[in-house]
């Protein structure tokens, strides 16, 4: 006779969303909280710099993502000058 392992207990919606027991998750984030927090103090690293930072990073993204866009534009625009043009000689010269 084979022996089966013990069949875990049913692990609730919560339990798998935290990967375990609500409470041991939130004392170990706080445990890992406290210590990244102390290391950061040390390090002089300041929560409120990093949103800051991280919010101007997007700012500087989002204009020189307009800035691309801007130039796209501009290089649209001065092959048209040539292209649209030609196209429409070619258009008008030829007969069906």
């Amino acid at each position: 006779m084979i022996d089966q392992p013990p069949a875990e207990p049913r692990r609730s919606a919560l339990e798998r969303f935290f990967g375990g027991h609500p409470i041991n998750v939130v004392i170990k984030l706080a445990l890992l909280s406290l210590v990244v927090g102390f290391l950061m103090g040390v390090f002089g690293v300041d929560a409120q710099h990093i949103v800051r930072g991280t919010i101007e990073l997007f700012r500087e993204a989002l204009r020189d993502g307009a800035g691309v866009f801007r130039s796209l534009g501009g290089y649209i625009l001065t092959g048209a000058a040539l292209v649209v043009p030609i196209w429409l000689l070619i258009r008008l010269t030829r007969r069906p």
